[in-house]
């Protein structure tokens, strides 16, 4: 049984940066693909990006240059530092572990309960 626990969430003014941590518990950690994606009210769950288990990071474009994806795997952790953070930034977000296919991000089923990112002055 693997979970997953956001945390780091927040409420921070435009050109803020907020540091998200998600945990996994379970084995395995080091030998899966990682990624974060979120959710913003009316919208449907975007990936916002994703890393390889060993250190390969992919972006999606309203997000390049502004914020970077990160892992400790001895501390079966990933991490999203989020910089420049825009009003468009505010949604929930969520990690989850999945599986690259074809150089693609799957989702896999785990996911954690998220963590409220809220970007206004």
């Amino acid at each position: 049984q693997v979970q997953l626990v956001e945390s780091g969430g927040g409420l921070v003014q435009p050109g803020g940066s907020l540091r998200l941590s998600c945990v996994a518990s379970g084995s395995g950690f080091s030998i899966y693909p990682m990624a974060w994606y979120r959710q913003a009210p009316g919208k449907q769950r975007e990936l916002v990006a994703s890393i390889a288990p060993i250190a390969g990071t992919n972006y999606a474009d309203s997000v390049k240059g502004r914020f970077t994806i990160s892992r400790d795997n001895a501390k079966n952790t990933v991490y999203l530092q989020m910089s420049s953070l825009k009003p468009e930034d505010t949604a929930n977000y969520y990690c989850n572990r999945g599986q690259y296919r074809s150089g693609a991000y799957n989702p896999g089923d785990y996911w954690g309960q998220g963590t409220q990112v809220t970007v206004s002055s």
